[in-house]
């Protein structure tokens, strides 16, 4: 398991962001959504877009338990759709026989 797996397996948020990333996630688009979740950055590679988006979602969530008025749950959303889609593009892919 790589790191970035690693930190993805251990990544803890409450119940109903992580429900609501999942039901959104059947309609992520990587080329639509992840300009608008990393400002205009340009599609990457899921192995580098990855750690990007965890630090976005580590800052927004930094923010959500800090109680800042600049938190946005539907920035933090769109931000756990981006990650878990590019997460899953990441993962190993069985070999057919």
């Amino acid at each position: 398991m790589t790191t970035t797996q690693h930190a993805l397996a251990h990544l803890r948020r409450p119940r109903l962001l992580i429900r609501a990333a999942q039901h959104g996630l059947v309609d992520y688009n990587r080329r639509r959504d992840l300009k608008r979740v990393l400002s205009g950055v340009s599609v990457m590679s899921p192995s580098a877009t990855v750690p990007l988006l965890m630090e976005r979602e580590d800052a927004l969530d930094a923010l959500r338990q800090s109680g800042d008025a600049s938190y946005s749950v539907v920035r933090h959303v769109e931000t756990l759709i981006a990650l878990m889609g590019e997460a899953n593009l990441l993962a190993p892919r069985p070999t057919p026989a």
